[in-house]
């Protein structure tokens, strides 16, 4: 009898943490539609693979990657503020170098101080054309570039194995809990068991 008190919620707990390991697998196997007894089995994310992608793609499209904060980005007066220093350099490098090498008779009559001129003025005219330039150029690149699509696309195109790969990766603790807590909880049913049994 005592052994029996004992198997019970060792049994339970193992019977608990069995179906939770069957239920996990089941998210991704069996891969193709499967016929047992008359009944179909298919994994939830292969068979839902499509559904899942277009969620996906218009999650990514709508609130993690949106061309406008993308554009803001770009386009925030302090990020250009850190290209100055590149461009001003590229300018400098044009009109001391570029320009004496394709036109020597220009560049003869160009001194430091007119360089520095010219180089505020080409900087001043950048610093207000980038901004309409980016907003000109992520309108187009909208138009021409569909995320939504995109992702919808590559994740449609994942084989069952490789999404079950990525899934495993993001979630493998959260399934051994799972796992865990069924084993758990069919041992605390166990001795409930025991419980009950003792006290009848």
């Amino acid at each position: 009898m005592k052994l029996t008190f004992i198997l019970i919620p060792l049994i339970s707990a193992f019977i608990g943490w069995f179906t939770n390991w069957i239920a996990i697998k089941m998210l991704f196997h069996p891969k193709m539609p499967t016929k047992i007894l008359g009944i179909t089995f298919h994994g939830i994310f292969p068979k839902r693979q499509k559904q899942f992608a277009e969620k996906l793609g218009k999650l990514v499209s709508e609130e993690l990657l949106s061309f406008s904060d993308i554009e803001q980005k770009i386009a925030d007066p302090a990020n250009i503020e850190k290209l100055m220093p590149y461009i001003e350099t590229h300018i400098d490098h044009f009109l001391r170098v570029k320009l004496a090498e394709e036109m020597p008779m220009i560049s003869m009559f160009i001194g430091d101080k007119t360089i520095n001129q010219m180089k505020g003025i080409f900087i001043q005219e950048l610093q207000t054309l980038f901004p309409q330039i980016m907003e000109n150029y992520m309108g187009q690149l909208q138009k021409d570039l569909d995320l939504e699509e995109i992702v919808v696309k590559k994740v449609s195109g994942f084989s069952s194995d490789k999404l079950e790969e990525i899934l495993q990766a993001i979630m493998s603790k959260e399934f051994r809990f799972v796992e865990i807590i069924g084993g758990v909880l069919g041992f605390i049913i166990g001795l409930l068991q025991v419980f009950l049994t003792i006290l009848t």
